[in-house]
């Protein structure tokens, strides 16, 4: 059995991976928000925003304030670098390979001399 050691890289794409959970990033984006109104924006429970909001903490995604009875989300101090050199690496591959691709089709496409 291979064994997986959990990177950050896991936490992050595992936050993204949900269509909510990047709404909410958008959302901080354009400013500072309270648990209440990011709920009532995606309209759904508190509790299932609390939830949401807790996956992106914990990715480092997104901080939260709590003053007397309200909690402030506002964007984390996690800049995505990482995760964005290991996206451009396999995009790098990729373009390799298809290009690689591109020449084969046109070869085959060529009229044979």
């Amino acid at each position: 059995m291979v064994q997986h050691q959990p990177s950050p890289l896991d936490g992050t794409f595992a936050a993204l991976a949900d269509a909510t959970r990047r709404g909410v990033l958008e959302q901080l984006g354009r400013g500072d928000a309270s648990i209440s109104v990011l709920a009532e924006r995606f309209q759904m429970t508190l509790t299932g925003m609390k939830k949401h909001v807790g996956v992106l903490e914990q990715a480092g995604l997104v901080r939260t304030e709590k003053v007397g009875r309200v909690r402030t989300c506002r964007l984390g101090p996690r800049r995505l670098a990482e995760e964005a050199s290991w996206i451009e690496r396999y995009r790098q591959t990729w373009d390799v390979r298809f290009d690689a691709l591109d020449q084969v089709l046109a070869q085959l496409q060529s009229p044979e001399s």
